[in-house]
């Protein structure tokens, strides 16, 4: 930190990784809290002779720098104060004859840090300092294992709890999408060894996660599952129902992809394609990134964790919420390819099927939604959990088949008439009811309406509409011209 960029964040508030101490003649005490909360999150400067009023900052100085140094540098590199030895960069200023020290403490790749006891471990939230929790103490600790469970055997299995339909369908999918990998040749054992999905007798947490049977897997990790919940509003509060769809229990994680991927694609603009071989491929900005959250999500979850790994989808947004962070600042992930995956063996199996980055987190692709949508693309890093969340707009959710519209069952049956508001089953014959002939006459002012705004205007819930919608594009009534963004509703009787 130069000079000039001191004096820059000082004409601001304290950022994440910036904090002042006025320290004049003595360190305060809860300077080894930041030091604790620095080391356990990004890392941050520490500045020592400025003074904090309100919004303002004021250069004060220091009376002994030497002194202060010694006190503040000889705690960090010794072991009576702190768990593991912290190595700070030193910077000197003077501003018309009052010295200012800076000390960086970098982020430790060990982690909690703590000082005294266990208890005094700190993180930084926003500008400040807090104590951990034990829920994020114990993230903390799972980390010291990050990148290295999911390679060890879990040594209560054996080969039988494998799911070989699962084997099947996984060798299948990369025989046809990445038919020049040279374990395409391979036998299934050579096949398991060579991808670390079993060690000796015994499958590897990795293998176990993606391939296993669900109930060896529910039996070391208990309640394993990968949420998928479709909530009709902006939040849980203004739902008329906790949800409209709900992801039912996968056997194991590339189960879980296909199920959850199916869900998510009626959530994108994506043209239908077909690859030299005839093979039908989905392939558009959207859909994309949508993959790769999800399959971000998959890889990097810390499934010892009590949290699930979790994808919700509301009327505005589409969360993906992981539990386990980031390994390096957004900011950082965003500029450079950080292979860092938390389960390198589940990392490795999505990305020889081409289904991740062969580097990186894949930051760059999920970053296409927000040029694409023109819409935003939120990351939050947490000690234990991570979110990335997509903007979906009233466009976005014209697209068919969105929030609620495949949660009525088949209940009518060939009814003929009118099928209420919210049953779902189907109707005989070209009989309209009043709410779907005033779904056409609404459709006929504004073929650009969007389902939402038919719900307001007809005074009933968005999956009603839907099944409505459905009825009348299936008899031939209408149909959607164009994509989700720029598309239309085309009246056809």
């Amino acid at each position: 930190m130069t000079k000039q960029e001191l004096l820059t964040r000082l004409s601001d508030i304290e950022w994440e990784d910036f904090e002042v101490k006025a320290a004049q003649s003595e360190l305060p005490q809860n300077v080894w809290e930041t030091v604790s909360a620095f080391a356990n999150t990004s890392g941050g400067w520490i500045v020592l002779g400025v003074a904090q009023n309100g919004r303002k900052f004021e250069i004060i100085g220091v009376d002994n720098a030497e002194k202060l140094e010694q006190n503040f540098v000889n705690p960090l590199r010794g072991h009576e104060k702190f768990n593991v030895l912290i190595q700070p960069t030193l910077k000197k200023y003077e501003f018309e004859g009052k010295k200012v020290l800076a000390f960086f403490i970098p982020s430790s790749e060990p982690k909690p840090i703590y000082f005294n006891s266990l208890r005094n471990t700190f993180i930084r939230t926003g500008s400040g300092d807090q104590r951990a929790t034990e829920s994020e103490i114990n993230a903390l600790l799972r980390d010291q294992l990050f990148g290295v469970m999911s390679a060890r055997p879990v040594i209560r299995t054996t080969l039988d709890d494998l799911n070989r339909t699962t084997l099947f369908r996984y060798r299948d999918y990369m025989a046809r999408m990445n038919p020049g990998l040279h374990y395409n040749s391979l036998p299934d054992d050579e096949f398991l060894l060579r991808l670390q999905i079993v060690d000796g007798e015994h499958l590897t947490y990795g293998g176990l996660l993606f391939i296993g049977k669900n109930l060896p897997i529910n039996q070391t990790f208990p309640d394993f599952r990968v949420d998928l919940l479709e909530i009709p509003g902006r939040s849980y509060a203004e739902a008329a129902t906790r949800y409209t769809f709900r992801l039912e229990e996968q056997e194991n994680l590339w189960e879980y992809y296909f199920a959850i991927i199916e869900r998510l694609k009626r959530y994108v603009d994506m043209p239908f394609r077909m690859n030299d071989m005839g093979f039908a491929f989905e392939d558009s900005p959207q859909f994309n990134a949508i993959r790769e959250a999800l399959v971000n999500l998959l890889m990097h979850s810390d499934y010892f964790s009590p949290m699930k790994p979790r994808v919700r989808i509301f009327s505005n947004r589409i969360e993906f919420e992981n539990p386990g962070s980031f390994p390096r600042p957004i900011e950082e992930l965003k500029q450079v390819d950080v292979s860092l995956p938390r389960n390198p063996v589940i990392a490795k199996l999505f990305r020889n099927v081409k289904l991740a980055e062969n580097a990186g987190y894949g930051f760059d692709k999920m970053l296409q939604w927000e040029k694409s949508t023109q819409t935003n693309l939120v990351f939050r890093n947490e000690i234990d959990m991570s979110v990335v969340t997509f903007d979906i707009t009233e466009k976005v959710l014209e697209n068919e088949g969105i929030l609620g519209g495949q949660t009525g069952g088949q209940t009518g049956g060939q009814t003929g008439g009118q099928t209420g508001g919210q049953t779902g089953g189907q109707t005989g014959g070209q009989t309209l009811s009043e709410v779907q002939k005033q779904i056409i006459k609404n459709i006929k002012d504004n073929p650009k309406i969007s389902r939402n705004e038919l719900s307001g205007l007809l005074k009933i819930n968005t999956s009603a509409i839907q099944k409505h919608i459905d009825k009348l594009k299936k008899e031939g009534f209408m149909k959607r011209e164009g994509s989700a963004f720029g598309g239309k509703w085309i009246i056809l009787q």
